[in-house]
């Protein structure tokens, strides 16, 4: 096509260049990956083994793998599938294994009677080499620098090159028939005049003497005399004479269309395409890696139910999805029931109420954003510790995640509302973190001394309560924090004496009132009244009198009487009651006991959300 039209663009040339056709087969995943590289020289290339469901008896099902993606090694995709069972990363698959031979790659993975085998499919896709990203880089050497091409160009110089192959190649031939046909005139002239040439080489003393003779005496160069004398005595019978006629003409021409092909850069890409041609017929065989549409692959959400979940992190990052009819209502005062089996040094951190089809967001005390779908957080049973977040997300050393929330859609008219231990706040448009990289995203810059402790959504005309672990709280308007990049730092939301820190933030909510807890499981309600609108960057009102009886603040939130919380307690001890059954006390008081807590254990962290009406 280059040849025929050299104005063709890169999205013509990819009307016959359909993609990448990989020797291992399989399937390419969507057309973008491969425009992407055709057009800027570089892009990933989504690759897919090819797999197919079958019944085996039983009820039972496998999974048949018969081609994996370029330059995966089998061995080593089968004993990740092993270890991905050992550890139980993949739930439903009772045996695998290896049934390859000479007729073609087989790999069976078994799978239980109750499991969905596309749903245990795209976790392997998700944990495996099944699926497996190809980077393409179309580096070349231009004129002896190195440069990334797109197709067009690549194309481009793959002909310059041709044509330089080609030409050199003419020269090369040219070259070989004129020193030739050099030889073969002088050939001629000796025949011409045998019988003297004879008579000149018989009365030479020496070699060097005869083609002195030769050349003074027929005007012959030294190539020719040396031709002449080398020449065998059977040169001289007349069927010689006319092969070196016959031989002369051809020469002849072969010169004649050397030259022309020299003179003619049409005919330089016309031989081009000839050898080109010559090599399709020779070795062309059928397309081997099928590309399809992404669209029209089955995403693991297509086969989720929407559900509300319960998700609780602890404080060394063992993260579980628990259903909510695990846990029951409660009265005010109660005991709770084990939310998780702990270790004496670890206890619940997070607990909130999400979607299975929303995004799950975790911010970190290096100021860093990670993503997750909430179904992808392991189901686990209400008692189970759970699956260390590190599995699922590329945590730093020392990296430990501060906030977690649940996000429907990343629209243009939210925020992001981050607070740091030394009051520094931030809001940034939420659609800028619409992007998922496993080593995650620069979410805020900090100090060094500094660390993100909580994020907030909030609209443009939202409101923010901001409350310290010595019991001060201040309310400022979110217009007053500038918009911000993902990069940048902040500015401060609260002065802070020297020995206190930020304990929680929430956005303020009308006809609600501010829920405070305290370490010793103290609590109240304060109409949000009560907290007046200030200048972002003061010191604050007073929130609750903290003291040794009732413990440091440990949470902060705005909650209405109709829902819903849930207390957690160091040593994984849950209770979940109705906000309206603590009490509303003013903004000076310390609150009421509103949970039982045995000797050395401590309430950690707060989760408010609605609930429908369930049955006591």
């Amino acid at each position: 096509m280059l040849i025929d039209h050299p104005e063709a663009t890169v999205e013509d040339l990819m009307t016959v260049i359909e993609g990448p056709d990989f020797p291992t087969g399989g399937f390419i995943m969507g057309h973008g990956g491969i425009r992407e590289a055709y057009r800027t020289g570089r892009g990933s290339i989504k690759m897919r083994a090819r797999t197919s469901i079958e019944k085996i008896g039983s009820g039972k099902v496998a999974i048949i793998v018969n081609e994996i993606p370029f330059m995966v090694n089998k061995a080593r995709l089968v004993e990740k599938v092993a270890e991905l069972v050992k550890e139980k990363k993949v739930d439903g698959i009772t045996d695998l294994r290896d049934e390859s031979d000479r007729r073609g790659l087989r790999v069976v993975i078994e799978l239980r009677r109750d499991v969905n085998p596309q749903i245990v499919l795209n976790h392997l896709y998700r944990h495996t080499q099944l699926q497996e990203t190809f980077g393409v880089n179309m580096l070349a050497l231009v004129k002896g620098r190195p440069e990334v091409l797109n197709l067009r160009q690549m194309l481009f110089h793959y002909l310059e090159h041709q044509k330089e192959v080609v030409t050199r190649r003419t020269q090369f031939n040219l070259n070989k028939a004129e020193d030739r046909i050099h030889i073969v005139e002088g050939l001629r002239i000796a025949l011409d005049h045998i019988d003297l040439v004879i008579e000149t080489i018989r009365s030479s003393r020496t070699v060097e003497i005869a083609r002195r003779a030769l050349c003074e005496q027929f005007e012959l160069t030294q190539k020719q005399a040396d031709a002449i004398l080398d020449m065998r005595l059977q040169r001289l019978t007349g069927l010689e004479r006319e092969k070196l006629d016959l031989e002369y003409n051809e020469l002849q021409e072969k010169i004649s269309y050397l030259r022309g092909i020299l003179a003619d850069e049409e005919k330089v890409l016309e031989i081009i395409r000839q050898e080109l041609i010559g090599v399709k017929d020779r070795f062309a065989d059928s397309r081997r890696t099928e590309i399809v549409s992404e669209d029209a692959t089955l995403q693991d959400e297509d086969l989720i139910a929407e559900e509300d979940v319960l998700i609780t992190v602890s404080n060394q990052g063992y993260i579980k999805r628990i259903s909510l009819d695990t846990y029951r209502r409660q009265k005010r005062g109660g005991r709770g029931i084990m939310g998780m089996v702990t270790r004496a040094e670890d206890y619940v951190r997070h607990l909130f109420i999400s979607s299975t089809l929303h995004y799950l967001m975790f911010f970190t005390s290096k100021g860093k954003a990670y993503r997750l779908k909430v179904y992808e957080v392991p189901e686990a049973m209400r008692q189970a510790k759970g699956t260390p977040l590190v599995n699922l997300l590329s945590l730093e050393t020392g990296e430990r995640v501060t906030a977690i929330i649940p996000v429907q859609k990343f629209d243009a008219d939210s925020y992001l509302f981050m607070v740091t231990r030394k009051g520094v706040v931030k809001k940034t448009r939420l659609k800028m973190f619409d992007t998922s990289r496993r080593g995650g995203i620069i979410a805020v810059s900090l100090d060094a001394d500094d660390e993100l402790v909580d994020v907030l959504l909030i609209g443009d005309d939202s409101e923010v309560i901001i409350g310290t672990r010595n019991g001060l709280a201040i309310r400022f308007g979110g217009e007053q924090v500038t918009s911000h990049g993902r990069t940048s730092r902040g500015v401060k939301g609260i002065s802070l004496d020297k020995n206190d820190a930020i304990a929680g933030v929430d956005v303020i909510r009308s006809q609600a009132e501010v829920l405070v807890v305290t370490a010793n499981g103290y609590g109240k309600r304060t109409p949000v009244s009560r907290y007046r609108l200030q200048k972002r960057g003061g010191r604050g009102v007073i929130n609750i009198k903290a003291g040794p009886k009732i413990g440091t603040v440990v949470s902060l939130k705005v909650v209405k009487k109709e829902e819903e919380i849930m207390l957690v307690s160091a040593e994984g001890i849950i209770i979940r009651m109705r906000a309206s059954e603590i009490p509303v006390k003013g903004r000076s008081t310390r609150g009421v006991l509103v949970m039982r807590l045995d000797k050395g254990d401590q309430v950690v962290d707060v989760a408010g959300a609605s609930f429908e009406e369930e049955e006591e």
